[in-house]
């Protein structure tokens, strides 16, 4: 599967669209902060009417899930999706999922290194990394 992420203020997928506000950043002051992960899957053809888990998961810079609040709490978000076949589409067209997930209140810490990634099926299909500055 293919997947693309975009970091924003704030999105939602309405209808199979994303609408997006503030779309497209990488480095943020640290926390808290808001933020929405605008998400657009591609479901190969034969992989449609099966159902798929997903995964979206904050990483520091080594790699492992970062824990925020009090008492600390990965964050992580996870759900499933199936995707039909709308009828007259060509056979073999790749299915779009549009998903927006919001994220408030995130108390990051200053002068450190953000992912998140999206996982499908257990497997990484994308990421976008993002930095926070020294101070507000």
């Amino acid at each position: 599967m293919d997947a693309t992420m975009l970091l924003c203020d704030h999105a939602e997928a309405i209808n199979g669209k994303l609408y997006i506000m503030g779309g497209g950043w990488s480095v943020c002051p640290p926390g808290p902060r808001n933020m929405t992960l605008a998400v657009k899957i591609l479901v190969p053809w034969d992989e449609a009417n099966e159902e798929h888990r997903f995964r979206v998961s904050l990483m520091d810079d080594a790699g492992n899930i970062v824990e925020l609040g009090e008492p600390p709490k990965a964050v992580v978000h996870e759900g499933q999706l199936v995707v039909g076949r709308p009828p007259h589409i060509k056979k073999g067209t790749p299915l779009d999922v549009v998903l927006a997930f919001g994220f408030i209140g995130l108390p990051l810490a200053s002068k450190a290194s953000y992912r998140w990634q999206l996982e499908i099926n257990n497997e990484p299909v994308c990421d976008a990394s993002f930095q926070t500055t020294e101070g507000n």
